[in-house]
């Protein structure tokens, strides 16, 4: 009988930034629910604790850390943390980001550096200081990029947000081709339709609603819980063979557009 897919954490070492709320909390639950040790970032350590106390309320192990992933050195200052205080890196999940909605001709250059550095230039930086951390250590590693359905298909309103994750899902593809030779796994997760706080605008229309809803197959908006086994899956061996892909959690929207 062949060996069966291994998804088992234990002993693996992960970093979720953007771990307050919403995608982020959800991945790094199940990461630790999984058996890996999990650094957990966002703002503030506070933002976090939440985080904290629901992975150790299930006997997990967390640690807070306060990055700010539009700091360059503070990504690689507490990438670096993280890894000394979990005692290596295995797993990075690039989950920090940001949106707002606004008309393309009333974007300005503040916004547009806002969401940028936050969503492509910071999972970078996070990527590039996680891969040295990887590399050195000589172990195999796993970084996933918390991409959108705008890295897809266009979007009005959310032009600077979906240029942001365009870029994401092509810096997939390009650090998975380049790190694939030090064992170093790249792939993204694009999640469909899923209320968060960063979703809320939409959902708040019941119009918008009523009509995306028409486009789902599976007839339903996605929840939290429906991004954790892509991630496990993702994180673990049952994956080695794996990279440079994009898997969408979307209820069939995008197969169907």
């Amino acid at each position: 009988m062949p060996n069966p897919p291994n998804f088992d954490l234990a002993g693996r070492r992960a970093l979720v930034t953007g771990a307050s709320r919403g995608i982020g909390r959800a991945l790094a639950e199940a990461l630790a629910g999984a058996g890996a040790s999990v650094a957990v970032t966002a703002r503030s350590e506070a933002a976090v604790a939440e985080t904290i106390a629901s992975i150790s309320a299930t006997g997990g192990t967390a640690h807070a850390f306060a990055l700010d992933v539009t700091d360059v050195a503070q990504c690689r200052a507490v990438i670096d943390a993280a890894a000394d205080r979990l005692g290596g890196l295995d797993i990075l999940v690039n989950n920090a980001g940001t949106e707002e909605v606004r008309a393309s001709l009333d974007v300005e250059e503040t916004l547009w550096d806002k969401i940028l550095d936050t969503n492509l230039k910071g999972a970078f930086f996070c990527a590039q200081a996680a891969a040295r951390r990887m590399r050195d250590a000589g172990r195999p590693g796993v970084i996933l990029n918390l991409c959108s359905l705008t890295s897809e298909v266009g979007i009005p309103t959310a032009v600077p947000y979906g240029s942001s994750k365009s870029g994401l899902l092509g810096m997939t593809r390009a650090l998975a081709a380049e790190w694939a030779p030090l064992g170093i796994r790249v792939n993204a997760i694009i999640p469909g339709y899923i209320r968060t706080a960063m979703t809320d605008a939409f959902f708040a229309d019941p119009e918008w609603q009523s009509t995306m809803l028409a486009k789902i197959p599976l007839g339903r908006f996605g929840a939290l819980d429906d991004l954790k086994g892509i991630a496990i899956f993702l994180a673990s061996d049952a994956s080695a063979y794996i990279t440079g892909q994009a898997f969408t959690v979307d209820g069939g929207y995008l197969a169907s557009v």
